[in-house]
């Protein structure tokens, strides 16, 4: 009887899994989305701010943030190309971990590095179970094993 109650309690579970990959992905790309557009709206002041933190290239690397972090918002939200752009999205907090939050210590409170480390494990769980059920690569994932299966 337990063993029962258990197995069904496990396989209801189990039908809800796609929805925390889902609002994994729709908190990231919300978190994502107000300081990506602050840096398009103020690109030059965000390439003297990377000069002023020894960044080699300032203009490629805030290039390189803005897009990644666009292109990041878009993509979560999608659920489209999910472990692909966690992996550039990781490697932006990283150097934002080294390069400003980590003198801070870890608290929020005091500019640390405490979102930037709870949004890189978020970005690793995505990396690692995919983007989920309710996502664009799901769906093609679909769509490209039935026709696979039609031939």
């Amino acid at each position: 009887m337990i063993k029962t109650i258990c197995l069904k309690l496990i396989s209801c579970l189990e039908s809800l899994k796609a929805f925390p990959l889902l609002a994994l992905r729709w908190i990231l790309a919300y978190g994502f989305l107000t300081p990506a557009m602050e840096k398009l709206k103020n690109f030059d002041s965000v390439v003297m701010w990377f000069g002023t933190l020894n960044l080699p290239y300032p203009k490629l690397q805030a290039y390189l943030a803005v897009s990644t972090e666009v292109c990041g918002v878009i993509l979560l939200f999608l659920g489209l190309l999910t472990r692909l752009i966690s992996i550039p999205l990781i490697i932006l907090l990283s150097v934002a971990i080294a390069t400003v939050h980590w003198s801070h210590g870890f608290s929020f409170a005091n500019n640390g590095f405490e979102i930037a480390l709870y949004y890189i494990l978020m970005l690793f769980v995505l990396l690692v179970f995919g983007p989920g059920g309710i996502s664009v690569d799901a769906w093609i994932k679909r769509r490209w094993l039935k026709s696979n299966h039609s031939r």
